[in-house]
């Protein structure tokens, strides 16, 4: 890393970021370096090469030495605000993770589709008491093929955009389990699709099993995937329980946030 990256990427640059946007929004019109600079009493040199990355990210337009919020910015900003819907929801959807990590015994964690990515982060997590659990950091990306998070998020998308996910994917031998062979997983899909619910076993990781129903909003679109993740040796006889519980806990933590099925309405 170059000094110039190390400058760029520095805690304060990061502030100073932050410090640019809000003097933007809060602007009348465009705002010129030199204004900025003294707004944010902030000298022009430290100020423009941030103002030039986020021009480049269309973050910001710049026309006659003037800056102004561009379409990533305002792009961004609707993202925010997907965002603070859903964590508005949060407090309930930790609560049934909570309820399912009791009935369970096993690490419980929330997962969402990456927008535009073929991976998932998992955004929150209840690990286990027992001595041997499974363990994983929210923030942690996990692919889709191969995990039980992934194959319901995956299933419950629709299906062109579905298949053409399948068309792109170069699956990777992960463990010697892990499953690669394109129509088993398209089998595998439909079967999530149909149960409502996705379980690997030893297919990301060598001694793991996952079992995952997906979260609705009131509208019916999917907020996210709730999983128990168990040491396999623990679960093989298990397995349908698993199922059972994920899917029932999944549906009344929906049910809270307003989701009806047809049966329901």
């Amino acid at each position: 890393m170059t000094a110039e990256d190390r400058r760029l990427t520095s805690p304060q640059s990061v502030t100073r970021v932050i410090r640019i946007l809000e003097a933007l929004c809060t602007a009348d019109g465009p705002v010129s370096l030199a204004d900025l600079s003294r707004l944010l009493d902030t000298p022009k040199s430290s100020l423009a090469a941030l103002l030039r990355g986020l021009t480049d990210a269309d973050i910001l337009l710049v026309a006659d030495g003037s800056y102004r919020l561009g379409p990533g910015a305002f792009g961004l900003g609707s993202a925010l605000m997907v965002a603070r819907r859903r964590i508005q929801s949060s407090d309930l959807v930790r609560e049934g993770m909570r309820r399912l990590a009791d009935r369970s015994g096993e690490t419980v964690l929330f997962a969402v589709h990456d927008e535009g990515e073929d991976s998932m982060t998992y955004i929150d997590t209840i690990e286990s008491h027992n001595a041997i659990r499974f363990a994983v950091s929210a923030g942690d990306r996990r692919p889709l093929y191969c995990t039980a998070g992934g194959r319901i998020l995956l299933a419950t998308r629709p299906e062109e955009e579905t298949r053409r996910y399948i068309e792109r994917l170069r699956p990777e031998r992960l463990t010697d389990q892990t499953e690669v062979a394109k129509r088993k997983l398209v089998d595998a899909l439909e079967t999530a699709r149909t149960e409502g619910v996705a379980q690997t076993i030893d297919e990301m990781a060598e001694g793991v099993t996952g079992t995952a129903s997906v979260i609705r909003n009131a509208d019916g679109s999917v907020i996210g995937a709730l999983i128990v993740a168990a040491p396999s040796s623990r679960s093989q006889d298990r397995l349908a329980e698993l199922t059972q519980i994920v899917r029932a806990e999944a549906a009344a933590i929906s049910r809270t946030l307003g989701h009806r099925t047809a049966k329901e309405s």
